[in-house]
């Protein structure tokens, strides 16, 4: 291989599970590591020739596609960077990682066990090639593999034989076609909105981006972040009776639920617009946003659980009773995670000083303008 600065090219081993299979384990060990490198080798030389002038950087372990799809790549960030280390006259066409006494080199390349039980796994590569011929060399990998990327059949039988597996398929894809399938999926599902704000945080993260959810959200991406307009400030837009209005919140925070676990498993925080009349937070699994202060004039705080069917405490309202028995919203706060609703109620009572007693509503309640707030009960 030529000298000169060596580019990295980003490719996957995808394995399609037969229907109800699991990898008995996730990553490889050192040993194995590089008795796969060597068949796919084989096997990329004969799919592309060239490859022979590039250097084959494999990790030897199973990832989800969220763990890999995630901004600015770490996973093979990681990779190259140790495949990188090694000195060029100690480093073969192959070069291979995998765990020692149970763990990966790095943090980055463990996978993590919360996602394994996709039905297809990614096992990440690079080609470390000469700049003179990335350009080249990637546009071959991109019609090639697509296109006749199966594996041989020896690497198939040494997959299935060292994970435990039956596969249906096992194929070699770019990083694009990686990217190409997640879209694809997402959109299928109805949420290719997350997908535009997912794609910008991967590709283009010193751009900005808006969209909005299927349901009307507003998104935004920015400094590395994702940004989603308050469910309740949404419902004040909304229009129809009150219990259309009513069904329409909760699947609008279902939605922003859909996003949050998303957004986490591609490594990407969400947190709600900023206001000029309130502030806003978020905590492990929820977020938040005050609206106004304690006003000792009124009767003490107390916490109340809008609630749906299937979807338990949709949001809490923190509110004070006061003259006519009108409530008056200090705050309301969104549980995206079952576990987050307990810290979530301590967080609340400890802000505004009163007790953690979750006053439930068995609905979501509104205002006479349709707007999320607390029982108007008179005061005795």
């Amino acid at each position: 291989m030529e000298a000169g600065p060596l580019q990295a090219l980003p490719i996957v081993l995808a394995l399609e599970l037969s229907a109800g299979e699991h990898p008995q384990r996730l990553s490889l060990s050192r040993d194995e590591a590089a008795e796969l490198a060597s068949l796919i080798a084989d096997d990329l030389h004969k799919l592309v020739p060239d490859v022979a002038k590039a250097r084959l950087a494999l990790a030897g372990a199973l990832f989800d596609a969220v763990e890999l799809l995630r901004p600015g790549f770490p996973v093979w960030a990681t990779l190259d960077e140790l495949a990188r280390r090694i000195p060029r006259s100690q480093l073969e066409n192959v070069v291979a990682f995998g765990s020692h006494d149970g763990h990966m080199p790095a943090q980055s390349l463990e996978p993590d066990p919360a996602y394994a039980d996709g039905p297809m796994r990614l096992l990440p590569m690079s080609l470390l090639v000469p700049e003179s011929l990335a350009g080249e060399l990637s546009e071959r990998l991109e019609v090639e593999l697509v296109g006749r990327g199966e594996t041989g059949t020896r690497t198939a039988d040494w997959l299935m034989r060292c994970f435990g597996v039956k596969l249906e398929h096992a194929r070699y894809l770019s990083r694009n076609d990686v990217l190409a399938l997640t879209c694809v999926q997402y959109e299928h599902v109805n949420l290719a909105p997350l997908w535009q704000l997912l794609e910008a945080a991967m590709l283009t993260p010193y751009r900005n981006e808006s969209t909005l959810s299927a349901r009307g959200l507003a998104l935004r991406y920015a400094d590395g972040k994702v940004w989603s307009q308050s469910p309740a400030r949404w419902l004040a837009t909304q229009g129809g009776d009150m219990a259309e209005r009513g069904h329409a919140f909760a699947g609008a925070v279902f939605e922003l639920r859909q996003y949050a676990a998303l957004l986490q498993a591609h490594g990407i925080s969400l947190f709600l617009h900023e206001t000029s009349d309130g502030q806003t937070e978020s905590g492990q699994g929820w977020l938040a946003e005050t609206l106004a202060p304690v006003d000792p004039a009124y009767d003490p705080p107390t916490l109340f659980a809008h609630e749906a069917a299937g979807l338990g405490v949709v949001a809490i309202t923190v509110a004070q009773r006061g003259p006519a028995g009108r409530a008056r919203a200090l705050a309301h706060a969104y549980p995206l995670q079952p576990a987050a609703l307990g810290p979530l109620i301590a967080l609340l009572a400890d802000r505004f000083g009163t007790s953690n007693d979750l006053h439930a509503l068995g609905r979501i309640q509104l205002d006479e303008g349709g707007q999320l707030s607390a029982p108007a009960t008179a005061l005795h």
